[in-house]
């Protein structure tokens, strides 16, 4: 067998290679919108799933047609949803500004809670 034969024979392998799991991806991101598209009813869920199953690659392709634009906002409304969480979590976790701790600071001070000196002691931790 010459180079070229074999650089073809590897060619298709690694092309039918990407090819199936391109499929695969595609499947399971059907099946993951799916079941996570409330607005369709648990009949309609089976009848795709019917589909999908017995003829997977046309149903991918039929519910990417039919459903795409949805697919799309779920997505899209799904990731804003993660995002803001995530925001919501970071925002609980960090710090105070030091406006804030200055300002905390101030109110132990007017209260007595904290003498002079450690209203400065904190004033400066905050500002640095």
């Amino acid at each position: 067998m010459s180079f070229w034969e074999n650089f073809w024979e590897i060619f298709w392998w690694f092309f039918f290679f990407y090819a199936f799991f391109a499929f695969l991806w595609a499947l399971f991101a059907v099946f993951g919108d799916l079941f996570r598209d409330h607005t369709l009813s648990g009949w309609w869920k089976v009848v795709w799933v019917l589909f999908l199953v017995f003829v997977p690659i046309l149903g991918v392709l039929v519910y990417v047609i039919a459903r795409g634009k949805g697919m799309a906002e779920r997505s899209m409304e799904r990731a804003r949803s993660h995002r803001e969480a995530s925001d919501a979590y970071i925002r609980s976790v960090t710090a105070p500004s030091p406006t804030d701790e200055i300002s905390k600071a101030k109110a132990l001070l007017d209260s007595g809670t904290i003498s002079a000196d450690e209203y400065e002691r904190i004033k400066s931790k905050a500002l640095i």
